[in-house]
């Protein structure tokens, strides 16, 4: 059975433009993930909202995971603040696994996303959950928190974002996505 590392935001300090935030928010589409990857045979783990960041790469790393999935929204720098829009997917630049789950990814969020030409494949060496995790890693910034549209676009679409991801997760693990 195949078997990934959910990743959803422990930053609840990233506080959404209309209330809310980034830990309580990712952790519902992570919520809503998990029918969607039971029915699909899909075995997960997934940290807990109060485990910093370096525990989660601990507990990632410390079994065998087929994918790790890092689940966040983004937040403009301050003199920019509301005014960007789009997603950006993750990956690290030398991970060829990496990058193909991340173009998969954009392929399942384009029909979901309001704008669908503002999705992003972004290399990264920077990142933690890239560099530092065993699996093959993704980490999605689902829309922009501090932009009032992409902050509602996220609170009307959890389950969609989730049934995206979790199709993204079947597809590339190669097993049949089956609705809950």
């Amino acid at each position: 059975m195949p078997k990934i590392y959910l990743s959803p935001s422990a930053q609840e300090f990233n506080h959404y433009v209309d209330g809310g935030n980034e830990e309580y928010y990712m952790n519902l589409v992570a919520d809503a993930m998990e029918p969607y990857l039971i029915a699909s045979g899909i075995d997960f783990s997934r940290n807990p909202p109060e485990m910093p960041l370096w525990k989660i790469i601990n507990d990632a790393n410390g079994q065998d995971y087929d994918l790790h999935l890092a689940i966040h929204s983004n937040a403009s720098p301050d003199a920019q603040a509301g005014k960007n829009t789009g997603v950006q997917i993750y990956y690290y630049p030398t991970s060829t696994r990496g990058k193909r789950f991340a173009e998969i990814i954009a392929e399942n969020y384009r029909p979901i996303y309001r704008e669908p030409m503002n999705i992003k494949l972004v290399p990264d060496a920077k990142l933690a959950e890239l560099r530092k995790t065993k699996a093959p890693a993704v980490l999605i910034e689902t829309a922009y928190h501090d932009n009032r549209e992409d902050a509602r676009w996220i609170r009307d679409n959890l389950d969609n974002i989730a049934r995206a991801l979790s199709k993204s997760v079947a597809e590339y693990l190669n097993v049949p996505f089956k609705e809950p």
